[in-house]
């Protein structure tokens, strides 16, 4: 029978993810609106985001934050384009953001010394066969496998080059071993659940000791530059930002850094993600149609849970059916209330993706457990396939 509980709040999404319990929009009214970025009062609330960032994440006095244009994507690229080219280059790809930044790697940046250390989506490449006397670029979680790094033992600790992290949807939801990491990114919109198009980028010692000693050789755009006469511009990591950010967004994320220190910082945000995954994982212990795109319980994502259906019935449909069926169960539950934004992503294998970040109630996940049932039985019992 259709559950007669939803969830309180069905949002699922992987990003932008869900805001966190409680938020209105009356928290961002002492966002500086009308006022310069560079005022005194801007300077103030864009640096009170990098010490907040530098706070809860844990970040090493040591290693430099910056807040960038562009979100996650942005901030990927400007470690891309101003740090590579000093050494060859293995890129790890397992999903579709990897297999991105290895395709702009080779086919923009036009650098030819680069290895491509790929796996298909559930499983991961080959860690053992790294070469750190090279660059290595990474994601520490697949978003669109579910597919993540089991910790940073596999990084070298006298490795030559630098490991370059997209740790997106880990930032805050994961443990992140800095001292294995010489730059880290992550955009605002996943784990914390704030507003979208600004990103972050953190340096550590050995990447900015590589900015200074090192030029590109590719011409490098305005939006990339983070050195002026062989030093690095210490502006960008003081909150002075290198465009016009929206001093909107940036209230939200200090309101967001306000309420991850209430749930008791990153270790309650990490048991808060844990403790969403962990419904995910009973409810597919007990059921027989589903199971997780990862093959290995080491690397499976806690906050970007992807997975497939494994049901006979949905196997024996052909790719176009089984996508139709995806589309189907993803409609019924979102015109129920009951859960939006689940389907898989469009590179993945036909399935659901359940956002499970610290921003996501537990209580939610627990409800939207009997919907999921409850819709595919829904599409299975009156689903005709094309002729």
């Amino acid at each position: 029978m259709q559950p007669d509980r939803k969830p309180a709040t069905p949002n699922f999404s992987s990003g932008p993810c869900t805001k966190r319990p409680g938020w209105k929009p009356s928290v961002l009214a002492n966002a500086s609106l009308g006022r310069s970025h560079r005022s005194a009062e801007g300077k103030e609330r864009l640096l009170s985001a990098v010490e907040g960032t530098r706070e809860v994440l844990q970040v090493p006095d040591d290693y430099r934050i910056a807040i960038v244009p562009a979100s996650d994507t942005g901030a990927v690229e400007m470690a891309l384009w101003s740090l590579l080219g000093a050494r060859g280059v293995d890129v790890l790809a397992w999903e579709s953001f990897g297999a991105g930044w290895a395709n702009d790697i080779v086919k923009q940046l036009k650098w030819d010394d680069t290895r491509l250390l790929e796996a298909d989506y559930g499983l991961l490449p080959d860690l053992g066969s790294v070469d750190f006397d090279r660059d290595v670029v990474f994601c520490w979680n697949g978003t669109t496998s579910g597919v993540r790094v089991p910790n940073g033992d596999w990084i070298s600790d006298d490795r030559a080059g630098l490991t370059i992290c997209d740790a997106t949807s880990a930032a805050f939801a994961m443990e992140l071993p800095w001292e294995k990491l010489d730059v880290v990114t992550f955009s605002w919109q996943k784990v914390l659940g704030g507003e979208a198009a600004h990103g972050m980028l953190i340096l550590g010692p050995r990447a900015v000791t590589r900015l200074e000693s090192h030029t590109p050789p590719w011409p490098l755009p305005k939006i990339f530059r983070l050195t002026k006469g062989g030093k690095l511009s210490e502006g960008p990591f003081k909150g002075e930002t290198i465009n016009t950010p929206s001093m909107l967004c940036v209230e939200d994320y200090l309101d967001t850094l306000a309420w991850a220190r209430t749930v008791g910082g990153l270790s309650g945000l990490i048991d808060r993600v844990n403790g969403n995954a962990a419904v995910i994982e009973e409810w597919v212990a007990r059921t027989a149609w589903v199971g997780y795109v990862a093959q290995d319980e080491a690397n499976r994502s806690t906050t970007s849970v992807c997975l497939s259906i494994v049901d006979d019935w949905f196997t024996s449909l052909s790719a176009d059916d089984g996508r139709s069926v995806a589309k189907q169960l993803e409609a019924m539950l979102a015109a129920k209330g009951a859960a939006y934004d689940i389907g898989g992503h469009r590179d993945a294998p036909t399935g659901l993706r359940i956002w499970c970040g610290a921003t996501v109630e537990q209580s939610d996940l627990e409800a939207l457990m009997p919907w999921l049932d409850w819709a595919y039985g829904e599409v299975k019992a009156t689903y005709s396939p094309a002729a």
